[in-house]
């Protein structure tokens, strides 16, 4: 019974990686924009599969070892495939969404060898310490959402990045209601203490990547 109800509640998305093994992310059928896979979110682990990062032909694996927080995770898919690649990683999200992302780490787990993940709550401005010394990386995708969260997200960004965290953000531009408005703020806010470096196209992952949906490399300036 059990078994039928959690059927019902869930959806499976896959994502393949590039060994072919194969990410199966839970959605929500019922629930806020955390409970589904977006777009961002697929080319953000997509991205940390390209040959910059991970290349085992020629040993480079930048993730292994490397300590990694997602912010927003949602379902958790960015996280789970640094994870995968080697990462030590920490998804964060509210705290209903943290059924959700215990779910999908669970479904997951035989992927990740070297690598770890666990979720804790973070809600965007709340104190951090349990998250520190910082990261090397702090990942988001599709985080740039809500007017009323951007002062705060930027507060979270300050306090997690140390001078050699790198925040990699990924975001789907969207032109309609307040959301160019809400785009905007964000990055007046962001450059006060960080500088942007957007990364082309051809440097992303070839099938998953998108003209509206760009990817940031950020850092504190110095």
């Amino acid at each position: 019974m059990a078994a039928d109800a959690d059927e019902s509640k869930y959806f499976v998305r896959e994502i393949e990686k590039n060994d072919g093994r194969v990410l199966k992310m839970k959605q929500c059928y019922l629930g806020d924009v955390g409970c589904v896979v977006w777009d961002a979110a697929i080319a953000l682990a997509k991205y940390l599969e390209t040959k910059q990062f991970y290349d085992p032909s020629s040993g480079v694996n930048v993730w292994s070892g490397r300590t990694v927080v997602e912010l927003g995770a949602g379902t958790g898919v960015v996280g789970l495939m640094a994870a995968t690649l080697g990462a030590q990683v920490i998804v964060t999200d509210l705290e209903d969404l943290q059924t959700l992302l215990g779910v999908n780490i669970q479904e997951n787990q035989a992927l990740i060898s070297s690598g770890s993940i666990t979720a804790k709550v973070l809600k965007w401005g709340d104190d951090v310490s349990a998250f520190l010394p910082p990261p090397h990386y702090v990942l988001m995708a599709d985080c740039i959402y809500y007017e009323q969260s951007i002062v705060p997200l930027v507060e979270s960004l300050k306090l997690l990045s140390g001078p050699e965290t790198c925040i990699i953000c990924c975001y789907e531009q969207r032109t309609e209601g307040v959301n160019p408005e809400v785009e905007r703020r964000f990055f007046e806010l962001l450059q006060h203490n960080f500088s942007c470096e957007k990364i082309p196209l051809e440097n992303q992952d070839p099938e998953f990547n998108s003209p509206d949906i760009h990817i940031l490399h950020i850092r504190r300036k110095v």
